[in-house]
């Protein structure tokens, strides 16, 4: 039985269409990335997924006993949340508040499950950090780790390699892939970072202001979609040059 399952969706801002006709199903353990250029819908659909934003038509459904609250979700960071003055504990320890409902306080287990994914990422040293002085590479880690405090059944994660260096991104990468292939958390994963984010994907969700593509990784990158995208394909630019010289 699907995690999510999206049928016929479309979203509109002020009566404006922004995204239609969508339709895929989300399986355990899938690692699913959604391409496109900036404007496609991507960030849209993202918020139908979390309940931010309900759909014109169609709809977003779960499955596997999956709630709202269990999914752990990465956004992406603003100059000011980067600058966020806590600790690297507290601000695990917050990835829980969504599932302590009414309690007032965090339980043992809340505190244990802050520690084990700590431990899981590999971070546990910098738990009295103040997050606002770590790396870029570091406090992305810290909210995966928070992330993985809401579930372990779903991440969502939006753009979540923007503005890291290329060795910490293939680094943040390896750990995303060990999740889903060791751990069997399913994996939805939004990025600009094309060639890097698909080679771990096992399905790619493409949309151009509708869905253009969904399906296995493997079938995707035999489409004119991936060759423009992927690089290739030349581009109008280059075509055009070279029909000049």
């Amino acid at each position: 039985m699907a995690l999510i399952t999206v049928k016929n969706a479309a979203f509109s801002y002020e009566n404006n269409l922004v995204l239609t006709g969508v339709n895929f199903e989300v399986m355990p353990g899938d690692y699913l990335c959604i391409l496109g250029e900036n404007g496609s819908g991507k960030s849209t659909l993202i918020k139908g997924m979390l309940g931010l934003k309900s759909p014109r038509s169609g709809s977003i459904t779960f499955g596997e006993g999956l709630l709202s609250t269990e999914i752990g979700y990465l956004p992406q960071q603003t100059a000011a949340q980067k600058d966020f003055p806590a600790s690297v504990y507290e601000v695990v320890l917050s990835g829980r508040l969504s599932r302590s409902g009414f309690r007032p306080f965090f339980s043992k287990a809340d505190k244990q499950v802050v520690k084990d994914n700590l431990a899981q990422l590999g971070i546990s040293e910098l738990h009295k950090r103040c997050y606002r002085e770590l790396s870029g590479g570091q406090q992305q880690r810290v909210l995966l780790a928070r992330a993985l405090c809401a579930t372990q059944k779903l991440l969502l994660l939006d753009e979540p390699v923007s503005g890291l260096d290329p060795l910490v991104t293939q680094e943040f990468y390896a750990t995303v892939e060990e999740l889903n292939k060791k751990s069997g958390v399913t994996v939805i994963m939004v990025s600009h970072d094309m060639q890097s984010a698909v080679r771990f994907a096992s399905h790619v969700l493409h949309l151009e202001h509708e869905q253009a593509f969904f399906g296995k990784k493997d079938l995707y990158m035999k489409t004119d979609y991936a060759k423009r995208f992927m690089g290739g394909m030349p581009n109008v630019c280059s075509t055009f040059t070279n029909a000049l010289l």
